[in-house]
């Protein structure tokens, strides 16, 4: 199967000198769901933001779908980015607006001329989003203002945005760092579910060891910008971690059977918060 997302040799300088990546190679199939781990500052947002230009790279190229997307420009752009969907760490909700509006924003890079500028919806683009929302158990408050959600529920707002636009590969930043273990369960089930019957590609951004381990295909580990690990979730040893983190971090290692019960998903709510 061909790759969906290719790394080639990328690297980001800052202006203020800061060098973020240093010559990031990896490929992304569609089905993948890939957890990039690593210290705080060590290029993982980063890495993310230059798959939908967010950032542009200073070095090498990213490869959306077999094109360039390092340096494309104008409605060329546009075009990729919409294979592209994005959930954040803070949802990035317009909290003015309801739940079913802001699923809707999915569909604004698919719309043109006056009905992109004012927001004019298609029928079926509403009967989708509502469909999703039902989904994602949110049927009760597609009429609700964002800002009267929950922490997970906006975050399931933020998924449907995200699938509305029918991307080819999900990007997600930390996004169960701001909530309680229930919900963060919730949101993982919910992001490998939808990468397996959409066959789409999801790379996501964590600081939970035990999560990543559990939830993966495959995890990427960075390093002062650098790649150090690329592997499968049980390949992620005592050595690995250490040249990932520089040590072993506390909990890192599974807990052995005698000591700790993982429910049938391995996720262990206690350390996942």
């Amino acid at each position: 199967m061909d790759a969906i997302l290719r790394f080639e040799h990328v690297g980001k300088c800052y202006p203020n000198g800061t060098h973020a990546l240093h010559d990031i190679t990896f490929s992304v199939k569609p089905g993948e769901f890939i957890s990039i781990i690593g210290p705080s500052g060590s290029g993982k947002s980063t890495l993310l933001r230059a798959v939908n230009r967010l950032i542009t790279v200073t070095e090498g190229h990213v490869f959306l779908d077999g094109e360039d997307i390092a340096h494309q420009r104008g409605a060329t752009l546009r075009g990729q980015r919409r294979k592209v969907g994005m959930i954040f760490q803070n949802y990035n909700l317009v909290y003015r607006l309801s739940v079913l509006q802001n699923a809707l924003h999915g569909r604004l890079g698919h719309l043109h001329g006056l009905r992109g500028l004012f927001g004019l919806y298609p029928e079926e683009d509403k009967r989708r989003a509502l469909g999703m929302l039902c989904d994602l158990g949110l049927e009760a408050f597609c009429h609700h203002r964002a800002s009267d959600l929950s922490g997970g529920q906006k975050q399931r707002v933020g998924i449907a945005r995200a699938l509305m636009q029918d991307p080819l590969v999900l990007l997600c930043d930390e996004p169960i760092a701001s909530l309680d273990p229930s919900s963060s369960k919730t949101i993982m089930d919910t992001l490998r579910e939808q990468t397996r019957t959409r066959n789409i590609a999801c790379l996501v951004n964590l600081h939970q060891l035990d999560v990543a381990r559990a939830y993966s295909t495959r995890i990427i580990g960075l390093s002062k910008g650098r790649l150090v690990f690329d592997g499968r979730p049980d390949q992620l040893d005592a050595a690995a971690l250490t040249r990932i983190y520089g040590t072993i971090p506390p909990n890192a290692l599974p807990a052995t059977p005698d000591k700790e019960h993982d429910d049938e998903d391995g996720f262990t709510a206690a350390r996942a918060g």
